[in-house]
């Protein structure tokens, strides 16, 4: 295989930014282009060719749907304590202002020879590749999970087996603005070289 141009995945990568779906815009996003970033997807890498995740795309009023029933759930999983009114509001408000949501879900290996956290991060690798992709295509995305999102009556609702599991959900739309600035700190200061 002939080299490709390291310098334009690297300013993809670079560029990459979480999108919240209050700073995404009403302008639908094409189907194919979301067809693209699923394709794109299934791609990642998967020890053992297990292929372990499933999306599930949420587009007009199954937005709505969607969100009444993850306020709904948050409402039921949540401790009185725990309990925050602002939470509830972004799960209402959240899934209708973007384009579109997509759930993500991973599907066990039947047999469980692969370890569930290498079948977790095939899935999370697939994510990776959807927000780059969304990056090329200029969309915003934003990955989020929380107990709502990550629970059994989530898993449930996305008709996903008893051993599967919710990831979070990935919203994706055109930003509203322009696109934000990220930083990082130094590398250097993650990273020990062992060389004997």
């Amino acid at each position: 295989m002939n080299a490709m141009n390291d310098d334009a995945i690297t300013v993809l990568i670079r560029r990459r930014r979480t999108i919240k779906p209050a700073a995404m815009s009403c302008r639908e996003v094409d189907d194919r282009l979301v067809a693209r970033l699923l394709e794109n997807a299934n791609w990642a890498p998967t020890h053992g060719m297990t292929e372990p995740w499933r999306f599930s795309v949420f587009t007009g009023d199954a937005r709505v749907r969607l969100a009444q029933f993850l306020a709904e759930t948050y409402r039921q999983v949540t401790p009185t304590a725990k309990f925050r009114e602002q939470k509830l509001n972004n799960l209402l408000t959240n899934p209708p202002r973007a384009p579109a949501v997509i759930a993500i879900g991973m599907q066990r290996q039947q047999s469980e020879k692969i370890p569930e956290i290498e079948e977790i991060a095939a899935v999370a690798c697939a994510v990776q590749n959807m927000h780059l992709t969304a990056t090329a295509l200029g969309l915003g995305g934003f990955w989020s999970s929380n107990a709502a999102v990550c629970s059994d009556r989530m898993r449930e609702f996305l008709g996903l087996g008893m051993r599967d599991r919710v990831l979070g959900l990935f919203y994706l739309g055109y930003p509203a603005g322009r696109w934000p600035d990220g930083e990082r700190g130094p590398i250097s200061e993650k990273v020990e070289w062992i060389r004997e």
